[in-house]
């Protein structure tokens, strides 16, 4: 018997593959017929130079176009994509074939290419947006039919981010969404219905609050599902962070994200214990938070502590400074940063203030690398608490041999008014020193320091050129100021860096102010024509990459880095690392919590590579360990590079994902301001 079953078996498996064989012989046939028949389309390196260039002649939309209906299916994934990122809503309709397309990868990304498509309304104003309900529809419709929860969980992001802007869109949206939720309970689908709510009501709050169905359904999102205690986090992350937005988190919620398992919903349930009315459970929730395992939720107790005290509630400010007195132990440098910095609140104390000169007055190790942090926030937090105590010890920290330290030196003097200070600051050699001594001066003595604003204009630093020239707005010195400016402004115009816009800018709203006309020239628009680094090798030789970045005394961490999601970006980077660009740059940016920022020359804001990068907006999140391109307004990218702290939805579609951290997310939060790049190594596994 059962080996007649198995000769049956046999045979039916046969057959099986024999019509198979047939298929696909019929199937090639009937391709190679195609392909004689059809022209070919464009290639990908066609479609993804024509998406370099935004989309800027009719050339460029035609290969685009084009490339969507090619037979290559990661070129019309590119294309779908690159249609989206130009966010021109009149574009929808070239988009909108995609969501039907046989495979579900390229229709979810249909799904997000329309999202993007109709952020253009935004910047187009209201009245321009009489085909959003035709896009919402054409994403509705497709929900309803479409197979795949992956796709499903994209057109519920897309419909959460539509800029609406009356309250009967709002309610429509949000049945669709509930709809979607009561049908379905795979994790992918309650995903996008998280992520749907998350944006939507972040988005919309004002226009509307969510229905008591919306509230209801998030609500229940919050407690792990059976046996998804770790796959669903995410899913809990972004239900409790809707609920924040809506002010919506009661008790049970509370209750429930305080002990989960997972670190970020316990980190996001300490911001939900303050976003209501001040309550005995969001008190234990956040005393439980402050003695957490992990480091990401103390600090966040730290903060919800301290957004509490803001609030009409006896006994609020001792219970903060006691928490930030006791943290300043923390065993994690952020955490113990952290709580210095709230200290500057505790004037009134005397055991805050104690521990602020204590911490000022032991430079044992301020002069190392890594050892100046604690005396550097301390002295910033003792000029507001005991502005006496700040002045007395600020020369010692003016003096320091680390810029870093003259600069929080600078910072301090400001908040104790010491414009002497101030004014040997404003002359020091780092330009970041100068800009904080600058913005101090600013502030404590206006345009009387106009002569030390005239003098930054002279540096080559655009971060000082910047603030001088802010400094100088409405100066009643023109027949001083002016020359500067005008001399600042024709040098960078000149130099033709794309990332002095910012300085540049600055110069022209204050000559503006004097009554000076400045020309177009070199104002918002790049100073050269954007920079690509695509061609057909690297895009093989860079398929699968990775980054290895050696970090100078802490240790290694690597980088997948996801070319197929954000080509230009990771091309860029790539040749950046490979030139030894980064070697010996510096993170100049850590906001615990948040974000750690790198990978400027000048280390500060404003200044990076020449040229400017397109952003390449696309699904990939910014999740904890998400790494992105730093940017100052659309397309503004200047190779300098951020790594997300913990997940930030609201940056998802704002910016640029290029990589992602693959292993050492340990050494990244061990990160401080000042840290050292030792190397990038590019690791492309050939």
């Amino acid at each position: 018997m059962i080996r007649r079953e198995n000769t049956k078996t046999r045979k039916a498996v046969f057959r099986a593959c024999v019509l198979s064989w047939l298929f696909l012989i019929v199937a090639g046939l009937g391709r190679a017929q195609e392909r004689r028949r059809a022209p070919a389309g464009p290639t990908r390196l066609a479609v993804l130079l024509a998406d370099d260039h935004r989309g800027a002649s009719p050339r460029d939309l035609a290969v685009l176009r084009s490339g969507t209906r090619s037979r290559d299916a990661p070129t019309v994934r590119a294309a779908v994509r690159a249609l989206g990122r130009l966010e021109r809503p009149a574009l929808i309709p070239d988009i909108t074939p995609a969501l039907r397309h046989v495979l579900p990868e390229i229709r979810a990304e249909a799904a997000d290419a329309i999202g993007q498509s109709a952020q253009g309304w935004k910047r187009d104003g209201p009245g321009s947006r009489a085909g959003l309900d035709a896009a919402v529809a054409v994403l509705t419709n497709r929900l309803r039919v479409e197979a795949e929860p992956d796709v499903r969980a994209a057109i519920s992001e897309s419909l959460g981010r539509m800029p609406f802007t009356i309250v009967a869109q709002v309610e429509a949206a949000e049945r669709t969404l509930l709809d979607l939720a009561a049908r379905t309970t795979s994790l992918p689908d309650r995903l996008g219905v998280a992520k749907g709510f998350e944006a939507f009501v972040r988005i919309n709050r004002n226009l509307r609050a969510p229905g008591d169905e919306a509230i209801g359904l998030l609500r229940r999102l919050v407690p792990p599902a059976p046996g998804e205690a770790a796959t669903g986090a995410r899913v809990r992350r972004l239900a409790l962070e809707a609920l924040i937005s809506a002010a919506a988190a009661n008790e049970d919620v509370l209750r429930a994200a305080t002990r989960d398992p997972d670190a970020q919903v316990r980190r996001i349930a300490m911001r939900a214990a303050v976003t209501g009315p001040p309550s005995a459970a969001g008190d234990a929730a956040v005393d439980a938070g402050l003695d957490d395992t992990s480091a990401l939720v103390r600090l966040e107790a730290l903060r919800a502590v301290w957004s509490s005290a803001d609030k009409p509630k006896a006994g609020a400010s001792e219970r903060a400074c006691a928490a930030s007195a006791s943290a300043v132990r923390d065993q994690i440098a952020n955490v113990a940063l952290t709580a210095l910095d709230q200290l500057s609140a505790c004037g009134w104390s005397p055991d805050a203030v104690a521990i602020l000169v204590r911490t000022v007055d032991d430079l044992s190790e301020a002069a190392a690398a890594r050892g100046w942090h604690r005396a550097a926030h301390a002295i910033v937090a003792l000029a507001t608490a005991a502005p006496d105590r700040a002045a007395a010890a600020l020369a010692q920290f003016t003096s320091s041999g680390i810029w870093q330290v003259r600069m929080y030196a600078a910072r301090a003097a400001t908040g104790a008014k010491q414009r002497a200070a101030l004014e040997k600051l404003a002359r020091d050699d780092d330009d970041n020193v100068r800009e904080a001594a600058v913005e101090g001066l600013r502030t404590v003595a206006r345009h009387d320091a106009d002569t030390f604003y005239v003098d930054g204009l002279g540096r080559r630093g655009h971060q000082i050129v910047h603030a001088s020239a802010v400094a100088l707005d409405g100066t009643p010195h023109p027949d001083q100021a002016v020359p500067a400016l005008r001399a600042a402004w024709q040098r960078l115009v000149a130099e033709g860096r794309d990332n002095s816009h910012d300085a540049r800018n600055a110069i022209a709203k204050t000559l503006t102010g004097l009554g000076v006309r400045v020309s177009a020239e070199g104002r918002l628009v790049p100073a050269r024509a954007p920079q690509t680094d695509l061609n057909a090798e690297d895009l093989r030789r860079l398929a699968s990459p990775r980054a290895r970045v050696t970090m100078r005394g802490i240790g290694v961490f690597e980088l997948a880095l996801v070319t197929a999601q954000a080509p230009a970006a990771v091309l860029r980077f790539a040749h950046l690392a490979e030139s030894g660009y980064y070697n010996g740059l510096t993170f100049h940016r850590v906001v615990p919590n948040f974000v750690i920022q790198g990978g400027s020359p000048g280390a500060n804001e404003l200044i990076g590579a020449a040229a400017f990068m397109r952003d390449e907006l696309g699904l990939w999140p910014h999740v904890r360990g998400a790494v992105g391109i730093s940017t100052r307004g659309r397309d503004t990218g200047d190779a300098q590079i951020f790594i997300d702290l913990v997940d930030n939805p609201r940056l998802d579609h704002e910016y640029t994902v290029f990589a992602q951290v693959l292993n050492g997310m340990d050494v990244v939060d061990q990160i401080l301001e000042g840290d050292v790049i030792e190397k990038i190594e590019i690791v492309t596994g050939r």
